[in-house]
């Protein structure tokens, strides 16, 4: 997923540094996930070198594409 976000960054001209929020959204949420979750969150912050902007989670019955589990709204801001 980072990757993915990294590309689209790249294409507007912006890097992770310029993130300034996201909102995630997981399928299926259980609060039981939280702690896999922020790991996550945690080891990609390391590998993309990715300080940590102000995040939200939404928990939802089920995203748009079946099997998809989670699903992030990146926001960034670029001078």
């Amino acid at each position: 997923m980072y990757r993915n976000v990294a590309k689209a960054l790249d294409a507007a001209g912006a890097t992770f540094h310029d993130v300034v929020r996201i909102t995630w959204y997981a399928a299926g949420w259980k609060k039981e996930n939280y702690g896999a979750f922020t790991a996550g969150i945690e080891q990609a912050a390391r590998e993309f070198d990715l300080r940590t902007p102000p995040q939200a989670l939404i928990g939802v019955e089920v995203l748009f594409e079946p099997g998809i589990l989670i699903e992030a709204e990146v926001t960034a801001v670029n001078d």
